[in-house]
């Protein structure tokens, strides 16, 4: 059994802040600031003006002929016999790697919960390992408990896989992918991951392979279809499909229809946001705070990109922008004095404590408190208001693990990595994004879902777990070259004597393990409802994609950029 830590974060009282008592006297000192500056944007006002396309009501009217014909192809296919239910399989999996299954949420759950009802662990296809594969990831992946066991099938009397199935591509990438839906304990899906990827890095290195079966090899070896951000896989997947002879035209046509109108709905947003920002000025009147907006709009859009998540997209993308402004000023700029006060402002969230900042600290304080008021009154009259309180109250909750850190700092103390986990998950800003990304969502977010995420449960801790991690391992050096409060991998070194390289080891086998808390605590029965575990998934992927090489957040490489131009700037063609 692995040791798997725990964030053990949840709202707790003040931590007996000071008073604003003083900030006076320490005005008069000259004040030391541990200040680095950040490159700037590298986007300038690219996204800043929006061209509204002229409606086509054409294409339009096609798209919503192509959903309602999909909708009937999906039942039509789900409730007829056995047999056809291998193909209503790799029917699903197309409409969810092409990033159009919200459309037909309901209709995957009641064709998928009729496949169960059928088949329970018993799957038609099972001596068949690609069907048996794909089977159990989407099953898996919608939350239904499918048995592992079924690959036993497949394994030898000696409990290892056997070695002819390597002949097998196809089946090989499609147990690889099922393996990345394991639970601890799963025994066959930990052999299944080691005995595929030993298979598939030669395969990928095999010149008498296709070219194109050693491209889908190498992609799937670097980041599997469990890590993979839904939009981007639809960006990947579009032209993939449209290559396969089993294509169906309506469902390729529907695709690139939904991207193209999807992504100009995103445009406007980010343009909207953009103007935002550049009002703020923040580039001159605080130079210390990090200009990532663009980063943080592609962040948000891999929480969730559906039309009908606009209002909250928005609300999610200024507030995790105001993280980050939160972070560099008690990171960055601000006075452990200087940050008491504006802490303690924080907690008592009143204009009235306007007077009692420094002067750079009043913008920022205003306008986190106008963010989240605009927003209430957006949800008041659909009797959601108490949906800012509960966020509020995570944001009271960060300041003050921020405070913690800073505290560390300023005494050169460096706790043990369990203390360090307790208080850098907070500050992480995870479990914040959760419940802003709840914020003005449909009936089936309630006050539970609120006091969920508050209680930092295992899937909002396994989710901050592997973000602080990642980010901890792709950034710690440059971190350490100023003052910073020490890492997860400094405080394992201290703490166990051990080397650069065995602490990234240790700390990268805790990212895997909580990967598969993640996929537990997905599955049915989940203690809230099964969409909502979406956005603490969806923040991982984006994670994964900052984070493990290096720190891709802060210093932008040729694949985040070529993303977010996908995403943000060339429609499909």
């Amino acid at each position: 059994m692995s040791t798997f830590l725990v964030c053990n974060a949840s709202l707790s009282p003040s931590l007996g802040l000071t008073s604003s008592h003083g900030h006076n006297s320490s005005m008069i000192q000259e004040i030391v600031r541990n200040t680095v500056k950040f490159p700037p944007s590298i986007w300038g006002d690219q996204f800043l003006t929006y061209h509204e396309p002229k409606k086509d009501l054409i294409i339009e009217k096609q798209h919503v002929e192509e959903v309602e014909e999909m909708r009937k192809k999906l039942l039509n296919t789900a409730f007829s016999e056995p047999k056809q239910h291998a193909k209503l399989i790799q029917l699903i999996d197309s409409v969810q790697r092409l990033g159009i299954s919200y459309h037909f949420e309901q209709e995957i759950e009641e064709a998928l919960q009729h496949v169960y009802a059928t088949h329970g662990d018993q799957w038609i296809g099972r001596d068949n390992l690609k069907s048996t594969c794909l089977w159990f990831r989407i099953l898996r992946q919608q939350g239904f408990n499918v048995s592992s066991g079924i690959f036993k099938n497949h394994m030898d009397d000696n409990g290892k896989f056997k070695e002819h199935l390597s002949d097998d591509v196809q089946g090989m990438l499609g147990l690889y992918e099922a393996a990345y839906m394991s639970v601890e304990g799963e025994t066959e899906l930990d052999d299944a991951l080691e005995f595929t990827k030993t298979h598939l890095v030669q395969l990928a290195k095999d010149p008498s392979q296709n070219d194109s079966l050693r491209t889908e090899i190498q992609q799937a070896l670097n980041r599997p279809l469990r890590k993979r951000s839904p939009r981007l896989e639809a960006l990947h997947y579009i032209p993939k499909y449209q290559q396969e002879e089993s294509r169906d035209e309506t469902l390729l046509n529907l695709a690139k229809l939904d991207y193209n109108m999807l992504q100009s709905i995103h445009k406007r947003e980010i343009s909207e946001i953009c103007k935002w920002w550049k009002d703020l000025d923040f580039s001159n009147k605080l130079p210390h705070v990090r200009d990532r907006l663009v980063e943080i709009y592609f962040w948000v859009l891999g929480v969730y990109f559906e039309p009908h998540h606009s209002r909250s997209r928005m609300f999610l993308a200024k507030t995790s922008m105001w993280l980050v402004v939160l972070d560099d000023t008690y990171d960055n700029y601000g006075t452990y004095e200087e940050l008491e006060i504006f802490t303690e402002a924080v907690q008592r969230w009143s204009l009235s404590c306007l007077d009692s900042l420094p002067e750079y600290m009043k913008l920022i304080y205003q306008e986190l408190i106008n963010l989240y008021h605009e927003m209430e009154e957006s949800v008041e009259k659909e009797g959601k208001s108490y949906q800012l309180l509960y966020a509020r109250e995570m944001v009271k909750e960060g300041c003050r693990n921020l405070l913690m850190e800073a505290k560390w700092l300023k005494e050169g103390y460096i706790p043990t990595l369990q203390e360090h986990m307790s208080v850098s998950c907070v500050t992480s800003g995870y479990a914040v994004m959760i419940a802003n990304s709840y914020v003005g969502r449909g009936n089936m977010v309630t006050e539970e879902s609120f006091k969920w995420v508050a209680k930092f449960p295992p899937l909002v801790n396994a989710t901050c777990l592997i973000l602080r991690l990642m980010d901890d391992i792709a950034g710690h050096e440059e971190e350490q070259e100023r003052d910073h409060v020490v890492s997860s991998v400094e405080c394992y070194r201290n703490e166990t004597g051990a080397s650069k390289d065995d602490a990234i080891k240790f700390l990268s086998k805790q990212v895997e393990d909580a990967w598969k808390v993640i996929n537990k605590e997905c599955l049915r029965p989940t203690e809230i409802p099964m969409s909502l575990t979406v956005p603490p998934l969806n923040l991982t992927r984006v994670s994964d994609i900052l984070y493990k090489t290096h720190d891709a957040y802060n210093h932008a490489g040729e694949e985040l950029i070529s993303y977010i131009k996908s995403l943000l700037v060339h429609p499909l063609v």
